[in-house]
């Protein structure tokens, strides 16, 4: 990929650990913040971070030269490994793009979220941005009581003093920057299975409570179908306010609330973000062009889910979605979209059929068995269509690159 993505991340930079300690005020939108970060780097540290006011920069202790600027923030560095803690404080302003709108940590009318798919970290935390690097996170995020924060990982520690609450969240398991977040709101807590829940407003709690019911269910299906759940608990979050679309994080989903209706109509979104823990949070991306891994295997995940719950099979909504395509302009290589086109619904639909035609070629036996050896084989780690296509090809007898170059690499609909 080119443009803002290439100039977001260094590659020879690697974060091993992020612990970041946050204050936010609601009430002003003001966040200050310490952030530790492990680095391993062959030589001059870059991170990818927002024009926040800095007050102390140190490496392994010591005030660290530097300049902040542009995007970036930059510490001169002899190579190996250290400690970065950066303090600094501001209000959070999204980071802007060409094609995706703005991104990161968005001000709303009673709270805060973070919605940092592909590029928005930068807007709250220093980061390494590259989509490929991923590390655990500590989280701690103080504000006034009243308020509710979830964010990724278990809750591992809660405490109130005075007029505010800390609470601090671990995720162990590896995270890109763009999957780390923290919502804010006057939530209540609804527990749906042990390791699930869903924070709405106080307003939604019947509704959220049908739409999101059959939510446990699909986790055990997800699991039949695509392995084990990859993380110890799954959030969900209901803001009080509308959003375009629901907001995908590692270990959490969020949704606007007009997306709860009380009638389930928004119930394939509730599977796709779902999905996205296996294809997207697990098994990262190695590369933005892989894009179709993360977004086409979670659309087939709402077929999988409608053909498991008495709605359309698989076949009929391929059917359809084959349908929709073939009235729309051939000119995207869903392999490799480019930024203009790495979230074009084609993009989804295409890569859902794609795995359909894969599934109609090897069965259903051998086409399930390859899904669960890829989230095993990448579990926590990242991949590349490549890393795809060779391990599909160890499930059949026909050969498979032929089949690939024509759903990915050819604009034109087979």
């Amino acid at each position: 990929m080119t443009g803002q993505l290439a100039r977001h991340g260094d590659p020879a930079v690697r974060v091993e650990d992020y612990d970041l300690e946050l204050d936010y005020r609601p009430l002003t939108g003001r966040l200050s913040g310490r952030a530790r970060l492990w680095v391993a780097a062959d030589g001059p540290i870059s991170l990818d971070f927002g024009p926040f006011a800095l007050g102390k920069v140190l490496v392994d202790g010591k005030p660290a030269r530097y300049s902040h600027g542009g995007g970036k923030l930059r510490l001169r560095h002899r190579g190996g490994r250290c400690l970065v803690e950066v303090r600094y404080a501001g209000t959070p302003r999204p980071v802007r793009t060409r094609h995706w709108g703005d991104l990161g940590w968005e001000q709303l009318a009673d709270g805060a979220l973070v919605a940092g798919q592909p590029i928005g970290a930068p807007s709250w935390f220093p980061c390494n941005d590259l989509v490929r690097d991923k590390a655990p996170y500590r989280i701690s995020v103080t504000t006034a009581s009243p308020y509710a924060v979830v964010a990724n990982g278990v809750l591992v520690d809660r405490r109130t003093g005075g007029s505010t609450t800390t609470w601090v969240y671990e995720q162990v398991e590896p995270m890109a920057a763009y999957l780390a977040s923290v919502q804010v709101g006057q939530y209540e807590r609804l527990v749906l299975a042990p390791g699930q829940g869903v924070a709405a407003p106080a307003r939604l709690r019947a509704a959220v409570a049908h739409d999101f019911g059959r939510q446990p269910r699909m986790v055990e299906l997800f699991a039949e179908l695509f392995g084990p759940y990859p993380f110890r608990e799954y959030h969900v979050v209901v803001t009080d306010d509308e959003l375009e679309v629901p907001v995908e994080a590692q270990g959490m989903s969020v949704f606007g609330s007009n997306h709860v209706d009380g009638r389930r109509g928004f119930e394939r979104l509730v599977a796709h973000e779902l999905a996205h823990q296996w294809f997207g949070n697990s098994v990262g991306l190695a590369d933005w062009r892989d894009i179709w891994l993360n977004e086409g295997f979670a659309c087939y995940a709402e077929w999988l889910w409608s053909e498991h719950s008495d709605g359309p099979p698989a076949a009929v909504l391929a059917a359809r979605a084959r349908a929709r395509l073939a009235r729309l302009p051939q000119d995207l290589r869903i392999g490799d979209p480019g930024e203009a086109g790495m979230f074009d619904d084609r993009v989804y639909q295409r890569g859902a059929l794609t795995l359909h035609a894969l599934r109609e070629r090897l069965g259903d036996q051998a086409f399930f068995t390859l899904l669960r050896d890829w989230t095993r084989t990448h579990r926590h780690a990242t991949a590349t269509t490549a890393d795809f296509a060779a391990l599909a090809q160890w499930h059949s007898v026909a050969p498979l690159g032929p089949f690939f170059d024509t759903w990915l690499l050819d604009p034109r609909l087979p």
